[in-house]
């Protein structure tokens, strides 16, 4: 039996099919759930449970099977981070993470999402771990989005391209002197990914900047200019006929 993660395989279709079912169910039911203080109060601390969770399963694993170390498995990557302030986003429900979080914790997800970086197959441990913590960083800044009602700006893209060029440098300096390659800062990984499109080393690394920056702005134009357009334009409308 073949136990390596196969792209695009029916179980990773799967995978991301229950993302777009759980987002679904989230903005179908948004105004249902802002009327009820209790029920965000639980869905955000479910989420937060269901974060910390995954990370905490994902590092028993590797101790329990001897993989836990400093140059592979300390939560350094792009993923990892926003997981991680995904929990204190939803804790202290802050505005300026989730400007952060909105773009790269979402962005990040779904690009490891559509190719990611795994070598493990269903219905192995890890191909749960994987896939939870992953839907489970972009449901959280959904949450704040279409429960909350939390919105990002033109400037959070900003502070979201500083964000990701100073923990790209602080994680390029520990990469240095572990002799890892968290944030792939060092080479591409070994699965395939988009950074096989953004040509070799290091070239690839100013190729991101570049498409995240592209793919930020264009996130912000259909989440949120789009559909505020779109709305403003029906109301006037709906007055003129009036």
């Amino acid at each position: 039996m073949n136990n390596s993660f196969v792209l695009f395989s029916s179980s990773h279709l799967l995978a991301l099919l229950v993302l777009v079912i759980a987002s679904w169910l989230l903005y179908a039911f948004r105004h249902k759930l802002q009327k009820s203080a209790r029920t965000k109060i639980i869905m955000r601390y479910a989420l937060i449970l269901l974060l910390t969770g995954s990370e905490a399963v994902l590092d028993i694993w590797n101790v329990a099977e001897g993989t836990w170390s400093l140059q592979y498995t300390l939560p350094l990557e792009l993923c990892s981070l926003t997981l991680l302030l995904s929990i204190v986003m939803l804790l202290t429900r802050s505005r300026l993470l989730y400007g952060i979080l909105f773009f790269a914790g979402i962005g990040g997800a779904l690009q490891a999402l559509i190719t990611p970086n795994l070598g493990y197959a269903f219905p192995h441990i890890r191909f749960y771990q994987f896939f939870a913590a992953h839907i489970l960083i972009v449901l959280a800044s959904l949450y704040m989005t279409w429960i909350e009602n939390y919105r990002p700006t033109w400037k959070s893209i900003g502070l979201t391209m500083v964000f990701l060029n100073i923990a790209a440098l602080i994680v390029g300096i520990i990469d240095y002197f572990l002799g890892s390659n968290y944030m792939f800062l060092m080479h591409k990984p070994s699965t395939a990914s988009i950074l096989d499109f953004l040509g070799p080393y290091p070239v690839y690394l100013l190729s991101e900047e570049g498409i995240a920056l592209l793919i930020f702005t264009i996130m912000q134009l259909l989440f949120f200019v789009l559909p505020s357009k779109i709305s403003k334009a029906g109301k006037t409308r709906g007055h003129s006929a009036g």
